[in-house]
């Protein structure tokens, strides 16, 4: 099983003739994910020639994407001034998951993205996320698909880059995963830990979870509750930013460290009160996961 994609994913790239949309899209075609369907507003009719001659219909608008080939979940690769308004297009014409991978989208945008699309029963994904994969079955965003392999472990991330360095030290290790997410590293997403960490308690072959947070807000001290008041497989977690300084953004735009509450130290505690085993290091990720598997 897999959480959020699997098999039976009919995906529609919007922005798909841009640099990054043509690319990704690909990509993901070469993986194995069914790409149905384009959306660039202006270039309806046209085709996207995919691998081997396969073309993607292009449509102008989500609603005729959706209506001419089932899709049920999206891509956004627009520029930041459009994505919100991609993501509650494609929430408005039924898809049950939003991917939105454009970074620095501005944070009142994805407030109201993020309502319009709760109140049309989508799942968002990001902004500024790497997406997700389950691995041997389908791709959704820009995670390599050579670096993970079908296994029993969830990875769960706000970084993208720590994502790849966690899942290549799972695979190098023998170990594979169900599903890998990207949550993004923006103040306010769409999907955080706790609805991962949900999906994946509810996916009958997830037998652990790598957690890996970062500096930066309180989601990684409520997913560490969540974990020891309802969860039974173990997690293994990591925290990005160990060194940062205090008021100082690292990296993403939700990696700032306001009070005592963002801070790496805090959060790390919160992994071990909770019941959570603490890498020091992406590269200790593996062996922790190996002892907790064989537990």
């Amino acid at each position: 099983m897999a959480i959020f994609v699997d098999e039976a994913t009919r995906l529609v790239v919007q922005g798909i003739t841009g640099r990054d949309g043509s690319f990704h899209t690909l990509q993901m075609m070469e993986y194995g994910t069914a790409v149905v369907a384009g959306v660039t507003p202006g270039k309806g009719g046209q085709t996207f020639e995919g691998l081997e001659g396969v073309g993607v219909p292009i449509f102008n608008s989500m609603d005729e994407a959706v209506a001419e080939t089932g899709a049920n979940a999206s891509a956004v690769y627009v520029p930041p001034a459009f994505a919100a308004g991609a993501v509650e297009e494609a929430a408005d014409a039924g898809v049950s998951l939003v991917v939105a991978i454009t970074e620095g989208v501005p944070v009142q945008d994805m407030a109201r993205a993020h309502a319009f699309a709760r109140d049309r029963g989508a799942r968002v994904l990001g902004p500024n996320c790497p997406g997700v994969i389950s691995p041997g079955k389908a791709k959704v965003g820009i995670i390599p698909g050579n670096i993970v392999t079908p296994g029993p472990v969830g990875v769960i991330s706000r970084s993208g880059t720590l994502t790849y360095e966690a899942v290549i030290h799972l695979t190098n290790a023998g170990i594979g995963q169900t599903t890998c997410v990207g949550i993004g590293g923006d103040p306010l997403i769409g999907t955080n830990f706790v609805d991962a960490l949900e999906a994946f308690a509810d996916d009958a072959d997830t037998e652990a979870i790598v957690m890996i947070g970062e500096i930066g807000g309180t989601d990684e001290q409520e997913a560490a509750q969540w974990v020891s008041d309802h969860l039974e497989i173990p997690v293994v977690g990591f925290i990005a930013g160990q060194t940062a300084p205090p008021g100082r953004r690292m990296g993403h735009a939700g990696a700032i460290i306001s009070g005592a509450s963002g801070t790496a130290e805090e959060k790390m505690k919160a992994f071990e009160d909770n019941g959570i085993s603490v890498a020091k290091r992406p590269a200790d990720i593996a062996g922790l996961i190996q002892g907790v598997l064989s537990a």
